[in-house]
């Protein structure tokens, strides 16, 4: 069986308190991207994750490079959680992980990938697990594993696992995503940033005009991403410089994306090499 897991971009994105946990509390929207198009041709700006059944369990690593050990991947640690949780209803697997979306770059690949394995393991064995229950064992492998699991628009808050679902719709713009050769240490970013109170309040996204993003929308990271890697910033002006209606920079980086009225993309140059994708 197989499936096809997706990224995420960043709408807005406030730290806006440290735990006692060591966590940080944020307000962010998730909003999933899939399908995206390249000049005039189609393609699918999604990871490719397969199972097959096996007499020895493993995992195959393919496309893009993934750093660490593959045991340490999310698949393969949600192919171990649900192994233990239901005993005799999962075989040993062959698991296929292709990569397309670059990792440290603020998409959401991996957590996307580990949520995915979660979703595939529930439908081809039937384990009868409701979307609550998935999330629930999402949340055992990372923050923003939830929700890959309900992949629809929404707001997050406390660690990234409070979803409120927003009726956001972006159909009627084009999305151009730009990805450099840039890895942003998710660990360091947070060190470097102090917490404060969110200057929007993103449960309005939903009302507020696309217009107004630009003035009222930021992602607290990149004051200090942009400093330690300019060619961001310099990304980020173009596509505003090219007609943008919002741009910016995705999680902790390295992915910039812009808005654009349908039909519309900017032509970015920049000193490092990167990958492009518009939906």
């Amino acid at each position: 069986m197989i499936c096809f897991p997706n990224c995420k971009i960043n709408l807005g994105l406030y730290v806006t308190n440290k735990r006692n946990d060591g966590y940080h509390d944020l307000e962010t929207v998730f909003f999933p991207l899939s399908a995206v198009a390249a000049g005039n041709a189609y393609l699918s700006f999604r990871d490719v994750l397969e199972i097959i059944p096996a007499g020895e369990p493993g995992i195959h690593l393919s496309g893009l490079g993934v750093a660490g050990n593959a045991q340490d991947n999310l698949v393969w640690k949600a192919y171990q959680l649900l192994l233990s949780e239901f005993p005799g209803m999962i075989p040993a697997l062959d698991i296929f992980l292709h990569k397309v979306i670059p990792m440290g770059a603020g998409l959401g690949g991996g957590s996307a990938d580990g949520a995915f394995m979660l979703r595939l393991l529930n439908d081809q064995f039937r384990l009868g697990l409701s979307q609550e229950q998935l999330a629930g064992y999402a949340l055992r492998l990372g923050s923003d594993c939830p929700f890959f699991i309900y992949n629809i628009p929404a707001l997050a808050t406390g660690r990234g696992e409070v979803l409120t679902p927003l009726s956001l719709n972006l159909s009627s713009c084009n999305i151009q995503l730009v990805c450099p050769a840039v890895h942003v240490s998710t660990a360091s970013a947070f060190c470097l940033l102090k917490a404060r109170p969110a200057s929007f309040d993103l449960r309005l996204l939903d009302t507020l005009p696309l217009a107004e993003w630009k003035e009222r929308l930021s992602n607290d990271f990149e004051t200090t991403v942009f400093r330690i890697h300019p060619v961001l910033a310099r990304i980020k002006q173009q596509l505003y410089a090219q007609g943008a209606i919002y741009a910016s920079m995705s999680g902790t980086g390295s992915a910039i994306y812009g808005i654009f009225p349908k039909g519309g993309r900017a032509v970015v140059e920049a000193d490092v090499p990167f990958s492009e994708y518009y939906l």
